[in-house]
């Protein structure tokens, strides 16, 4: 996109879309054409070590031009739906950046950023140009930094949380759907923090 004639560019990637507890994070990292390469390290966050990924955060947080993360919570993705969640979260980082970018890469095959603007109750159509990427939280630094900055907060939360609803194993299985977590449910039933409107395993669906 830069190579294309886009000032500011952002990479923006999700984490916690699958996860059974927790709100869903999206990173937003804003480059342009003069920023430098990447810190060494950088790396989709799923191939990092938590370790690794605690290393670098820092580090992309000072390379990049502008960064943001954008929250939607548990209760939201019950209200509108995870698609709707995500474009809510998503829009919540983009507008953190403090300036607008002119083009977005997007991870994955499906535009969950553009829709009719009457769905999340925007003034205006949606002003970005959004490019999706299969694979772009490998090939390009923007996004791979996102995604490392987003599943860094996400796992920090979901520890603090699993310090509040203990017996989940949050603080390992970071709200994902593990054989502990899928056994504590059974057991204690479903939490504030949980998608009550999924088929959650021994508890009824939500409404």
């Amino acid at each position: 996109m830069l190579a294309a004639g886009r000032r500011l560019v952002a990479g923006v990637d999700e984490v916690g879309r699958g996860a059974l507890a927790g709100p869903l994070c999206v990173g937003a990292v804003a480059v342009v054409a003069a920023t430098c390469d990447p810190p060494d390290g950088l790396a989709d966050s799923k191939l990092l070590t938590a370790e690794a990924r605690a290393a670098v955060a820092p580090l992309l947080r000072e390379w990049a031009c502008a960064w943001a993360l954008g929250w939607a919570s548990a209760r939201e993705i019950d209200e509108s739906g995870l698609t709707v969640a995500l474009r809510l979260a998503g829009h919540r980082a983009l507008a953190g950046l403090g300036e607008a970018p002119d083009g977005i890469v997007l991870d994955g095959k499906h535009d969950w950023l553009t829709t009719p603007a009457t769905l999340f109750a925007l003034a205006a159509p949606d002003p970005w140009l959004v490019r999706t990427v299969v694979g772009a939280d490998r090939a390009h630094a923007s996004v791979a930094a996102a995604s490392v900055l987003a599943k860094v907060a996400r796992d920090q939360t979901m520890v603090a949380l699993a310090a509040a609803h203990p017996g989940y194993g949050w603080e390992s299985n970071k709200g994902y759907g593990s054989a502990a977590h899928l056994d504590a449910l059974r057991q204690l039933g479903s939490t504030e923090q949980h998608r009550r409107s999924w088929a959650l395993p021994g508890v009824a669906v939500r409404g």
